[in-house]
């Protein structure tokens, strides 16, 4: 198995000004599969644990209610065999604690920190590449032989760098997609720029209480 990414040749302009040529940039990006409904879920995992796909309908919804009820308690639930996941925010920084007021907090967060065995599972995954020109030609296929580094969720301080760091490349560049069949759309810049919208100001203090963050 390998996962599937595309790099897609894109016009990036780095101003606003319609006298700016722009440069062509290649751009990375998962080929993300469809998504998988509930019942199919249920049905392959019945057939694997040897139990009807009713009795594992009603376990699923069990443990989603229970996950979720535990989640909005502040608690970190584990996910068996995947991890655990918990809530977060993003808030701002201030100096005065007559400053503090929830108008602060940007965004909710929904945290989830795979196992080992997972992440372990992921680096080894071959990554397969395929290159798409800007008429939307397939030029290239490459098999990727990075270091398979998984980023680390709870390693607030590197996300937090990164994410501003991709963020900061992002703002005001305008991408041409015209003439790209099927290329638009670029989720993983897109949560860049959410995650980094707050600049240095987020630490993600989202162990214990998720309190401020600070600087």
């Amino acid at each position: 198995m390998a996962l599937k990414v595309k790099a897609v040749e894109r016009k990036i302009k780095f101003t606003k000004d319609e006298n700016d040529p722009g440069v062509y940039r290649y751009v990375m990006q998962p080929e993300l599969y469809i998504a998988l409904s509930q019942a199919k879920v249920i049905r392959e995992a019945a057939l694997r644990s040897g139990v009807s796909q009713g009795v594992m309908k009603a376990c699923w919804d069990a443990a989603g209610e229970v996950i979720k009820a535990w989640a909005t308690e502040g608690h970190s639930v584990a996910l068996p065999g995947l991890g655990s996941m918990r809530f977060g925010l993003r808030a701002k920084s201030v100096e005065k604690v007559e400053d503090v007021k929830t108008s602060l907090i940007s965004t909710r967060r929904i945290i989830f920190t795979p196992t080992q065995d997972l992440k372990d599972e992921l680096a080894d995954t071959a990554i397969q590449i395929t290159c798409y020109d800007r008429n939307g030609d397939i030029v290239k296929r490459v098999t990727s032989a990075d270091a398979g580094t998984v980023e680390d969720p709870e390693d607030t301080e590197n996300t937090d760098q990164n994410t501003d760091q991709n963020s900061d490349q992002n703002s005001g560049q305008n991408t041409d997609n015209s003439g790209n069949s099927g290329n638009s759309g670029n989720s993983g810049n897109s949560g860049g720029s959410d995650g980094g919208s707050d600049g240095g100001d987020d630490g993600d203090g989202d162990d214990g209480g998720d309190g401020l963050d600070k600087d």
